[in-house]
């Protein structure tokens, strides 16, 4: 029996491959995709060999910059950016976690300053197997990824 494709290809645009199972809506959210006029597919909890589940996102018509590369890495560290023209993969992307981020997080820490100043939420990354740890550049306080 042929297999099926859960998700339709793509002419032109990006994919987001490998993806943790339930973050490619915070990604969504993060490149604000409810914004993009053209054909959007998130795919959740799909099947995968490597990850049990895994979430996808298809991007028709757009080209993620380096920088909303590297804020995806943050949500994906394993990710895969496959660029698509004329519905084959010209390129592969393997995602990798910056040093640090700006402005996506806010430090759980109440006592920290960026909730009291008007200063941007600034964060140290290290990136241990599947695991992103943040640290705070004002409080230096430690978090994992998912509990900011």
């Amino acid at each position: 029996m042929a297999e099926m494709l859960s998700v339709t290809a793509i002419n032109n645009g990006m994919v987001i491959d490998h993806i943790p199972a339930g973050q490619a809506i915070n990604i969504a959210q993060l490149l604000q995709l409810s914004k993009h006029r053209k054909r959007i597919t998130l795919g959740l909890n799909l099947s995968s060999n490597t990850m049990g589940l895994k979430d996808l996102i298809k991007i028709e018509n757009r080209q993620l910059t380096a920088e909303e590369l590297a804020q995806v890495a943050v949500f994906a560290p394993q990710g895969i950016v496959n660029i698509i023209e004329n519905y084959n993969v010209i390129e592969k992307i393997k995602l990798q976690p910056p040093t640090s981020i700006s402005k996506i997080f806010t430090c759980p820490n109440q006592l920290c300053i960026t909730h009291t100043e008007p200063v941007n939420s600034d964060f140290y990354l290290v990136h241990q197997n599947q695991t992103i740890q943040l640290t705070c550049k004002y409080c230096e306080r430690n978090f994992t990824q998912g509990s900011t």
